[in-house]
């Protein structure tokens, strides 16, 4: 038997944010073993703990329904919460060193909420074809898009930028479906007397859902991106999972170094084991 925990992250109101499913002791299970169990547990990611390895407090390995991811944001909190909840004690006091695909991402434990420094993001302007075929099938004007960009943090994302979170929350999910789309993600501003400053979706996430709750990785590099465009000079809560009935937040700031954080809630909601 191996631990077994379920995580709801990005939210403080429990069933509000995004589901995680944590194997804790991971070691020894193989690449088909962690592929059909995260088909099986039905979430949107699934992680695994491994012994760490030079450098990290822990390593994790992350999974879709579709496949093996190199990062992600909710996982990175979730799988985080869940160490620490098991006895976990990191090697710097305040702060976890979590060992993934893209490397060694710090956890940050001293603020709010948990936050993660957001890996590195490449930003290009998204290509004509690639905007016209995304905003066609979701039936925006051209004359409504702020911006379209292409973001990279090791997860592909393609980012149209609109004029509201009223415009972002009125589209149809289903209008962008995989294997037509992929990466399709939309932002939006939020009046100034809101919670939140944006609200985000994810329309085309890794998991096999028509839409994401909260996707850390996309907010991630929604923030750097905003940074790169000198729009990230305070803080601020980015919502996510809105048009799901969820209640996702997640807390975007700068470090003094420069970095982008983005911190938020973890949960646990269950706690046991599972025959592996």
């Amino acid at each position: 038997m191996r631990r077994y925990l379920q995580v709801d992250v990005f939210s403080d109101k429990i069933l509000k944010g995004n589901g995680l499913a944590v194997v804790v002791d991971g070691h020894g299970l193989s690449d088909q073993q962690m592929q059909e169990f995260a088909i099986w547990t039905q979430q949107a990611e699934t992680t695994f703990l491994l012994p760490p390895r030079e450098g990290a407090d822990y390593r994790v390995r992350i999974f879709s329904a579709t496949g093996e991811m190199r990062f992600a944001g909710h996982p990175t909190l979730g799988s985080c919460a869940a160490w620490l909840h098991v006895g976990g004690v990191p090697h710097q006091t305040g702060r976890v060193i979590q060992d993934c695909g893209v490397g060694l991402v710090e956890i940050d434990l001293t603020g709010i909420a948990p936050a993660f420094v957001a890996p590195k993001t490449e930003i290009t302007e998204m290509d004509k074809k690639d905007r016209s075929a995304i905003c066609d099938a979701l039936d925006i004007a051209d004359g409504e898009v702020l911006s379209a960009v292409h973001l990279d943090n090791g997860v592909m994302r393609n980012l149209i930028e609109l004029s509201s979170a009223a415009r972002v929350l009125s589209l149809n999910a289903t209008a962008v479906s995989k294997p037509a789309f992929d990466g399709v993600s939309v932002i939006g501003a939020h009046p100034s007397n809101s919670d939140a400053m944006y609200e985000i979706r994810n329309l085309t996430p890794a998991s096999l859902a028509t839409e994401d709750p909260v996707t850390g990785s996309l907010i991630a590099a929604a923030a750097c991106w905003l940074r790169h465009d000198g729009r990230l000079a305070e803080p601020f809560i980015m919502a996510q999972g809105t048009a799901m009935g969820r209640e996702g937040r997640a807390f975007v700031s700068l470090c003094e170094n420069g970095d982008v954080m983005i911190g938020g809630h973890a949960a646990i909601v269950i706690d046991g084991h599972v025959h592996l």
